[in-house]
């Protein structure tokens, strides 16, 4: 692991570092937030943030205003790139397939499954990363918005037990009934759609065995609400399972950064007492 950025901010410091990836066979960046509590020695918790379409680990860091409330809670943020990258990584037209849009699945399909196992690396690679070079304990939580709401919620449900809290901005619910994920997930998994209920949050609240509670926003003047995240089809599935959720929908608000950082002080609080507990 290599630091190339290192800048203070509220106290602390956020950094990004640069790795080579074995399972993504690419070099990777990620984004780390080292709250002023760090300089204590002490192991804080860690929440992983997952971005959208088209970002990469700069977006959030930048727009999302998450180092005040992370530098007041005592709380490590790491922030991944969301697809692999390089000269040699399949890539496509458009933005919503390719490099910036991993969707964090493991691919099965050629010429996608060289590269393209962004799931194996959130839920392992990275943390093994971070967890041996960065000052952080095993309590870890995970958020994400957009095509990364999608990849926290379904990461948290596939993985009982590895997290304390989830949490998501206009998550793409049912990847499976939208344009974006019947694209991505055609292309990555392939055609079999009994396949892609592995990574569809609609699908995998069914069985999950850990009843750990979710938590949405959701502006309620996004763009891309009716056709791309379907909110209700969350609602619907936790509800038919007993699954604990709490979505809460804000008129007015759109798909931007501008939504995320109006309700991102209050994940970080969510998240805080979950990984205190």
């Amino acid at each position: 692991m290599q630091r190339i950025e290192h800048r203070a901010c509220f106290g602390g410091w956020q950094d990004v570092y640069e790795h080579a990836s074995d399972v993504l066979g690419c070099t990777m960046r990620f984004a780390v937030y080292l709250p002023p509590q760090a300089e204590a020695g002490a192991a804080l918790p860690v929440l992983y943030w997952l971005s959208g379409l088209t970002c990469n680990e700069q977006n959030f860091i930048t727009k999302a205003g998450a180092q005040r409330y992370a530098a007041e809670h005592g709380v490590v943020i790491v922030a991944p790139d969301t697809s692999p990258r390089g000269d040699d990584v399949a890539d496509a037209d458009g933005y919503d397939l390719g490099k910036g849009a991993g969707f964090y699945v493991d691919a099965t399909q050629s010429p996608w499954d060289a590269h393209y196992r962004m799931h194996d690396y959130v839920v392992n690679e990275l943390p093994a990363q971070v967890e041996a070079h960065i000052p952080v304990s095993d309590a870890r939580a995970i958020s994400g918005h957009s095509m990364g709401g999608h990849g926290a919620l379904t990461i948290a449900l596939r993985n009982p037990g590895r997290y304390r809290s989830v949490s998501a901005f206009s998550p793409i619910v049912a990847p499976s009934q939208v344009p974006w994920g019947e694209k991505a997930f055609a292309a990555y998994l392939g055609d079999d759609r009994e396949t892609w209920k592995a990574y569809d949050a609609t699908a995998l609240i069914a069985s999950a065995t850990e009843r750990l509670p979710l938590l949405v926003d959701q502006g309620g003047d996004d763009e891309f609400l009716d056709g791309q995240l379907r909110p209700q089809l969350l609602q619907a599935a936790a509800e038919t399972a007993g699954h604990p959720l709490t979505l809460r929908i804000h008129p007015g608000y759109d798909h931007s950064y501008y939504f995320i950082a109006s309700f991102i002080g209050e994940h970080i609080a969510h998240h805080a007492r979950a990984l205190r507990a």
